[in-house]
């Protein structure tokens, strides 16, 4: 394989690696306070469509040549309404006290019909049959901020903005639960929120903010799929199985966002590893889609066989905080 290839691997398994990122580092945050949100495929999907309203509204009604406003209209827009799944799925299971894995199952689905219908709404306000294009928002993330990556004089990788972020986002987050108090009282809440209590941590406020801060990011994982790896566009059903690679990844990076980094890029590049072998017959290139399973299969066996306290998950992983009980 020569080098253009190489670059093309490379480039190709990072573009894929990035909305798995996103997604892992906000599950880890909303794991690391007890809470496991199956309800992370939705969001993402939610938080595209969010990211294409918002862009829309702006190219429609703003002015599509100012780069910062096309920007903060598609990115506030994600953001919010990927919170605003995070925080349904926060009072049910905090407040309510509802089945976490239910209700995660019920949020993916909501999700993906949500995200459905205001994708054919939007669709049909302009006048298309599926597919919606905000190419001036698209172009707007990559005049903000690119870096070319350069090897032997020739561009090997570039990374745009979001992919960026990505990154900034793993290492902020992996810096605040292992040095800063708030990732102490995160991690006590998960691990044992009667103690946490006790200790006079606010656990509920802990349980909101980390699932509901964990789901934005998330959310920034389904825009930078329509906004990056598509160009700007959107398309019903066109988001694939990523939401539940992003919850894979988290097993793999044993709850640790800085190793979702190398992660995300080892699972993008198995899952497009096919794509690079000549004359694969197409009945063969669906396994391929499988190894990043497999991968975090292999990962979680020598995890529990070796119970080493750090690879772990959160103690309180999953169960609910009855206060009286403690």
């Amino acid at each position: 394989m020569n080098l253009t290839r190489i670059s093309e691997f490379f480039v190709q398994a990072v573009m894929f690696g990035v909305p798995l990122l996103y997604g892992a580092v906000g599950e880890i945050l909303t794991e690391k306070v007890g809470h496991l949100n199956l309800g992370i495929p939705g969001i993402m999907y939610v938080g595209g469509i969010s990211g294409i309203i918002g862009g829309y509204f702006w190219e429609t009604y703003g002015n599509p040549n100012n780069t910062v406003m096309c920007i903060l209209c598609s990115l506030l827009s994600a953001l919010a309404g990927s919170a605003l799944m995070a925080f349904v799925y926060a009072f049910l299971t905090i407040t309510l006290r509802a089945n976490q894995n239910v209700t995660g199952l019920v949020l993916t689905t909501f999700g993906l019909g949500l995200g459905s219908y205001l994708g054919s709404a939007l669709a049909g306000l302009l006048g298309t049959d599926t597919t919606i294009s905000l190419n001036a928002t698209s172009a707007a993330y990559k005049k903000l901020f690119w870096v070319d990556i350069k090897l032997f004089g020739s561009v090997f990788v570039s990374f745009g903005f979001l992919t960026l972020l990505a990154i900034v986002i793993a290492i902020t987050a992996s810096f605040v639960l292992q040095k800063t108090r708030v990732g102490l009282n995160l991690r006590a809440v998960g691990e044992s929120p009667a103690t946490a209590d006790a200790a006079g941590i606010n656990v509920i406020r802990y349980k909101y903010a980390g699932t509901v801060i964990g789901g934005a990011i998330a959310g920034l994982g389904g825009l930078y799929y329509v906004m990056d790896f598509i160009g700007g566009s959107w398309s019903n059903g066109g988001f694939d199985d990523r939401g539940w690679l992003a919850v894979a990844l988290v097993i793999f990076a044993i709850w640790r966002p800085k190793l979702a980094i190398p992660g995300s890029i080892l699972f993008g590049g198995l899952y497009i590893l096919y794509s690079f072998i000549p004359n694969l017959p197409r009945s063969s290139q669906e396994i391929f889609k499988v190894f990043p399973y497999l991968v975090t299969i292999i990962v979680l066996i020598l995890t529990s066989v070796r119970k080493k306290k750090e690879n772990l998950p959160p103690a309180s992983l999953g169960l609910p905080y009855f206060r009286e009980d403690r």
